[in-house]
């Protein structure tokens, strides 16, 4: 680690997917907080990247936040089961779901310098952001990173220990992108067709592809006037990309176009469909329980006469048999 501590960490994504998960398990409609152990690496720059985490049981009285409990014992046991998985992962700070600093952090801060490391970073991660609180300092991220400093309030006072906020980003190997795009392709809306998220996927991604294409084009035109100076490594990206542009000819765009509409037409088809059959299942519902309703209105029948009346009439109807 830099000598002078961490300027800057770096928070994947699978660190806020497990402080999601450990809070919704633990915590979910409360207002307790919950606490976890970060894992990764630490630059000779300073640079901390979070690479992974854990849970650990936490407990604080919530009348005298002086009064907390961390699970030491579980602490250790689950960081020598990860170093079996990952040996390059070590312990770098902890983190809790805030969503601000308590008074008891100091001092849970105070025991990973003295047990794990010198320069541990604490970070809050933010499990409802744009819900009912947003942490992230303003700066549109659900993490705030601090370090600890010594720090006197005046000439005559006694040095003691304070967090100095530190710049977070959140960072994302390749690897790690592919899975946060597939999960992001499974969130779905029930209320939203998959045609209409089809197209909107499609127009949000060819304002993306725009975007970047006009950053392109402003930065080409600076370095071709001078303004910038010439990056041969960009020069070099920009033209393996274009090489890997397929060459299309005006038969084969036309093809092209030809089979994405088709597939297009297949899509809006189906969705039509759907929408169709959902409709007459709706209408035969509401036909049915019509039929009940009326089936529950209608009369009892009445009862059958009995065979005793009839019986005792056919008794008094019989011929008497003449004297002779």
């Amino acid at each position: 680690m830099s000598p002078s501590g961490p300027t800057k960490v770096i928070v994947h994504p699978l660190v806020l997917l497990s402080a999601v998960d450990h809070y919704n398990r633990v915590a979910k409609d409360t207002n307790n907080r919950v606490v976890g152990i970060l894992l990764g690496e630490v630059d000779r720059m300073g640079n901390v990247d979070v690479l992974n985490s854990f849970a650990v049981p936490f407990e604080e009285d919530a009348r005298n936040p002086d009064v907390w409990f961390l699970d030491h014992n579980f602490l250790d046991n689950m960081f020598a089961m990860f170093r079996k998985v990952s040996a390059r992962e070590r312990i770098i700070g902890w983190y809790s779901t805030g969503p601000k600093i308590s008074k008891s952090d100091i001092d849970i801060h105070q025991m990973f310098m003295d047990k794990y490391l010198k320069h541990p970073v604490y970070v809050i991660i933010d499990v409802k952001m744009g819900k009912t609180y947003g942490s992230g300092g303003g700066s549109g991220i659900p993490t705030d990173a601090y370090t600890a400093i010594m720090e006197r309030e005046d000439e005559l006072s006694q040095p003691k220990l304070t967090f100095k906020h530190l710049e977070s980003e959140i960072g994302a190997l390749e690897a790690e992108e592919i899975g946060v795009e597939h999960l992001l392709r499974d969130v779905k809306d029930v209320n939203v067709s998959s045609l209409s998220a089809s197209v909107d996927n499609r127009l949000n991604g060819l304002k993306a592809l725009r975007s970047q294409l006009s950053e392109i084009d402003t930065y080409l035109s600076k370095v071709s006037q001078n303004e910038i100076p010439v990056n041969q490594t960009i020069l070099y990206q920009l033209q393996n990309m274009f090489n890997l542009l397929p060459k299309l000819n005006d038969e084969k765009e036309r093809s092209f176009t030809i089979k994405n509409n088709d597939a297009m037409m297949t899509m809006y088809l189906s969705s039509m469909l759907r929408s169709v059959v959902s409709l007459h299942d709706l209408i035969e519902n509401k036909i049915h329980l019509r039929r009940n309703e009326m089936d529950e209105q209608q009369p009892a029948p009445a009862p059958p006469a009995t065979s005793a009346s009839a019986t005792t009439t056919a008794t008094h109807t019989t011929p008497s048999t003449p004297n002779k």
